[in-house]
C-alpha cells in the first residue's frame, strides 16, 4: 500500500470510532433507561477514572487511560450486547474484531492499536487491573446517576458492578460515591 493508502486507512479508522459518538449503551434499556449515554460518553468517563485510579495505586497513568479509550472500540462492528446477551451469543474476540477495523490503517497504527487491545483483553499487569476496574467504577457511577434520575431497576448494576471491583483505590472510591449526589461536586461553589 502507499502512504496515502495508509492515510485513508487510518482516517477510517478514525471516522468508524465517530460512531461511538451516536451508539447508545444498550444494556441500559434492560432497566428501563429510555436514553442511555453513548459508548463514547462511557469510554470517556471510564478513561478519566482509569488515570486517577492509576494515580492512587501508582500504576501508569497514561498507559490506563490508553487501555480504556480503547476497551469499547469493536463496539461499532458488534453493538454493546448487555451482560444478559453475552450468555445467547458468541461474538468475535475483541482482537479479531480491532484486527479488521486497523487492516487498511497506518501499519504503526494498526500494530499499536491492536497491542493495546490485546493488553487489555489478555494482559495481567497493574495497568489492565487499573483498566478494567475503572470500567466497572464508571459504570457504578453511571448507574448511581440513573437511579438519581429514577430508573430504580439500577440498583442491581450499581450493586453487581461495584462486587467486582479488585484494587484498594476503586473500592475506597467506591464507597465514597455511596450517598453522594452527582451535583456533589458543585455545593462547595454555591455557597
Amino acid at each position: 500500500m502507499s502512504g496515502d493508502q495508509y492515510a485513508k486507512g487510518s482516517v477510517g479508522y478514525l471516522m468508524e470510532m465517530g460512531a461511538l459518538k451516536r451508539q447508545k449503551r444498550s444494556g441500559w434499556w434492560i432497566v428501563g433507561v429510555k436514553d442511555p449515554e453513548t459508548i463514547a460518553e462511557h469510554s470517556f468517563r471510564t478513561a478519566v477514572i482509569g488515570a486517577v485510579l492509576a494515580m492512587m495505586e501508582q500504576a501508569d497513568a497514561a498507559r490506563v487511560a490508553l487501555l480504556c479509550t480503547f476497551h469499547d472500540t469493536q463496539e461499532t462492528r458488534v453493538g454493546d450486547i448487555p451482560w444478559i446477551g453475552r450468555r445467547y451469543l458468541t461474538a468475535a474476540k475483541n482482537e479479531e474484531v480491532t484486527a479488521d477495523q486497523v487492516a487498511d490503517a497506518h501499519p504503526a497504527v494498526a500494530s499499536g492499536i491492536k497491542a493495546v487491545v490485546d493488553e487489555y483483553e489478555n494482559g495481567d499487569s497493574l495497568e489492565v487491573l487499573v483498566a478494567h476496574d475503572a470500567d466497572k467504577l464508571e459504570c457504578m457511577i453511571q448507574g448511581m446517576e440513573y437511579l438519581e434520575q429514577g430508573y430504580r431497576n439500577a440498583q442491581e448494576w450499581v450493586d453487581a458492578t461495584r462486587a467486582k471491583l479488585k484494587t484498594a483505590s476503586a473500592i475506597a472510591l467506591a464507597e465514597a460515591a455511596e450517598g453522594m449526589s452527582s451535583a456533589e461536586w458543585q455545593r462547595t461553589y454555591l455557597r
